[in-house]
């Protein structure tokens, strides 16, 4: 049975001397794994659909196992994010999470868009930190490790928050700070970006500036949280990190 998806390549490996497995998050099924037979043939009309990023409709035979891709229209290329080095490991990042935190065929429409979206913006020159941080905000429900973000965690108290505790997995109020001698003691500011980072309407997104040390709060912030609840190691975040660390990283 022959199924037309929309799709975004968000893993490929090599398979024998010419074929290549490429994993596509749809818009209609979630995750699905497709051998492309001959795509890494300079000449196959598989070769350029089947890059990483790449957003196209696909045509593939269904089966029990790995679907056979027999064509495909490109929708967008992220050009930009794939021509540059940094831009492209910040878009690593982004679909090797997808990838870590999501089952085979298990549909998601709207984390489908948020990935689209965020791509888009990387492709535009939109802040990549900012998105990056956003995007794991928003993939704590995908992977069922949702922070208290409402109210203290402890208390139930709606005062802004006084700091963010891994141990109590949200926000604690000034009461409760103690509760946590790890926690993070945190600006107003930091818990309104947290709290609006995760519900925002990604594709509503306006022009966004943050001071560095603000985005290095919620790095650290956000990296614990997933370090201590998401079970997952992505080898594009260690990358990322080396880059930050040699300095080697663009402004933006």
């Amino acid at each position: 049975m022959m199924q037309k998806v929309e799709a975004i390549v968000i893993r490929t490996n090599d398979y024998g001397e010419s074929n290549k497995i490429v994993t596509l998050f749809t818009r209609e099924s979630g995750k699905v794994g497709v051998m492309a037979r001959g795509a890494k043939k300079p000449k196959s009309r598989l070769a350029a659909i089947s890059q990483l990023f790449i957003h196209g409709l696909y045509l593939f035979q269904k089966s029990n196992g790995l679907g056979t891709l027999n064509q495909a229209e490109m929708i967008h290329s992220y050009k930009e994010v794939r021509n540059d080095l940094f831009l492209a490991s910040y878009a690593t990042y982004v679909v090797e999470l997808i990838d870590k935190l999501t089952e085979e065929k298990q549909p998601n429409e709207p984390l489908f868009h948020l990935l689209q979206q965020t791509l888009l913006y990387l492709d535009e020159g939109i802040d990549p930190e900012v998105l990056l941080r956003i995007f794991e905000m928003k993939m704590m429900q995908v992977a069922g490790i949702t922070p208290e973000l409402d109210q203290c965690a402890n208390c139930g108290s709606t005062e802004v928050p006084s700091g963010f505790s891994i141990k109590e997995a949200g926000f604690l109020c000034k009461k409760c700070i103690h509760k946590d001698e790890h926690a993070f003691k945190i600006t107003p500011q930091t818990a309104r970006l947290l709290r609006l980072f995760y519900y925002i309407d990604l594709s509503r997104l306006g022009q966004i500036s943050l001071k560095d040390e603000t985005k290095k709060e919620l790095k650290l912030i956000i990296s614990a949280y997933y370090d201590e609840y998401s079970g997952v190691t992505l080898r594009s975040k260690r990358f990322l990190d080396q880059l930050e660390r040699m300095g080697d990283l663009k402004p933006y």
